[in-house]
C-alpha cells in the first residue's frame, strides 16, 4: 500500500517566515537605490516603545521581567511572503 502525505503546515509557516525575512533583508539592501527605495516602505507594529527602551516590565521584587516586540512589515517582505506561498504550492 502506498501512503500519501499531505502538505505540512509547519513547513508553510517556516517558508512564509523565511520569505518575510529574505524580503525584508532585500528591501533594506535597496533602500538607498532611488528606483527601488519603495520596496523598503512599511509600517511598524510594536508592544512598548522599543526605540527608547520604554517597554512593558513586571517587577516582582526578586525578579524583573521585561517584554517588548517590534515587527516591521515592508512591501519587500510582503512580496517575499507571497513568493514563499507560491513556492509552497509548486512543491
Amino acid at each position: 500500500m502506498a501512503r500519501t502525505y499531505g502538505k505540512n503546515n509547519w513547513a508553510l509557516f517556516l517558508l512564509i517566515l523565511s520569505g518575510l525575512v529574505v524580503g525584508s533583508f532585500l528591501g533594506h539592501l535597496v533602500k538607498d537605490i532611488a528606483a527601488l527605495s519603495w520596496l523598503n516602505y512599511g509600517i511598524n507594529f510594536a508592544i512598548g516603545d522599543t526605540n527608547t527602551g520604554d517597554i512593558i516590565a513586571i517587577d516582582l521584587g526578586v525578579i524583573v521581567v521585561q517584554f517588548g516586540i517590534r515587527i516591521k512589515i515592508t512591501i519587500a517582505s510582503v512580496i517575499g511572503a507571497i513568493a514563499a506561498i507560491i513556492i509552497y504550492k509548486k512543491i
